[in-house]
């Protein structure tokens, strides 16, 4: 038992991929290099990714490894590298030893507390397990999407189509 869980792989899997999510956040918000921050949240979106896929939601997953991990992430790390000054100003104060203890001494008692709470509550048991899906949870989209809510579908696909084709417009007219 660990923090009153049974060890199991998904249980050592969820506190590893909780840990890189919460590594992350805290360099996220200490760190000062705005290229580091980016790369750090990318570990954010990785470790969220990893518990989607952990919670069945596979195909969740996938997409935001895809599209956040990997197309925002780099599209920030991109925007970075061309828009960022390259000269360093000397008005930012470096970060000394003692914003590091604080803030290391802030998140442990604010995992510790969490931690106290998730032991301390008595988490109501369902008399059923739950079954994972029956099916891949990308058929179980397709399906809903294309059968269920086919016409709502394809009247976000228009309204976005046409988004676009405004937004091109625009943007023609302000380069004349």
């Amino acid at each position: 038992m660990l923090f009153g869980f049974p060890i199991t792989g998904e249980t050592v899997a969820y506190f590893v991929l909780a840990l890189i999510i919460i590594t992350s956040g805290v360099f996220l918000m200490t760190l000062r290099n705005v290229m580091h921050m980016a790369l750090a949240l990318g570990g954010v979106f990785l470790g969220v990714a990893g518990i989607f896929i952990i919670l069945g939601a596979d195909f969740v997953g996938i997409v935001q490894v895809m599209i956040y991990a990997g197309a925002i992430t780099i599209l920030m790390v991109f925007s970075l590298m061309l828009t960022h000054s390259r000269r360093k100003t000397d008005e930012e104060p470096e970060a000394g030893g003692l914003r590091g203890t604080v803030t290391f001494i802030g998140v442990a008692v604010v995992v510790g507390a969490i931690l106290l709470v998730v032991r301390k509550t008595s988490w109501p048991v369902s008399p059923t397990a739950l079954q994972p899906f029956h099916q891949s949870t990308v058929l179980l989209i397709a399906d809903a999407l294309f059968h269920t809510y086919t016409i709502q579908f394809e009247l976000v696909s228009a309204l976005l189509t046409t988004a676009l084709v405004g937004a091109v417009i625009i943007a023609r007219k302000e380069e004349q």
